[in-house]
């Protein structure tokens, strides 16, 4: 079955802006913010963004103390060639929707080990310096207009 060509980013942050970065486990070395995509066509990108939060990293948005915040932000871009096979034949772009959530800077995180190594907290700006994807790091850098 091919992905559908439409996503969420998750910012993951503190109060004092400091972001949760993941480390891809099929490129190492190639750090992003949560991301997913819609697992049917009509599946409200919300319940994805919540899915795929749990799903990366073990972290519960449940709406009261941890909560998404829809920033009505869409970016579309190339996928990388290394990843349109996953896509139904002459796919070639995706449209992404971003959230962010505020998180305490303590609470557990609990990877995927199929899909991430591991995590590192970083300030803001180091984060979106170290974000392999344009549109992830240009949402990070938005990020203190969005809390």
């Amino acid at each position: 079955m091919h992905k559908i060509p439409e996503s969420v980013l998750v910012v993951i942050h503190t109060a004092d802006l400091e972001v949760l970065l993941i480390e891809r486990a099929d490129r190492p070395g190639f750090w992003q913010s949560v991301t997913g995509s819609l697992d049917s066509p009509d599946e409200p990108l919300r319940e994805t963004a919540t899915r795929e939060l749990f799903e990366e990293t073990g972290i519960v948005a449940d709406g009261a103390a941890i909560a998404l915040r829809d920033w009505h932000l869409s970016n579309v871009y190339e996928i990388y060639p290394v990843w349109r096979h996953r896509y139904a034949p002459g796919v070639t772009h995706n449209t992404e929707h971003v959230f962010s959530v505020c998180v305490p800077r303590d609470i557990p995180i609990t990877l995927s080990p199929r899909e991430h190594l591991r995590h590192a907290w970083r300030p803001y700006l180091e984060a979106a310096d170290r974000c392999f994807s344009s549109s992830n790091a240009e949402a990070i850098l938005q990020l203190p207009r969005h809390v």
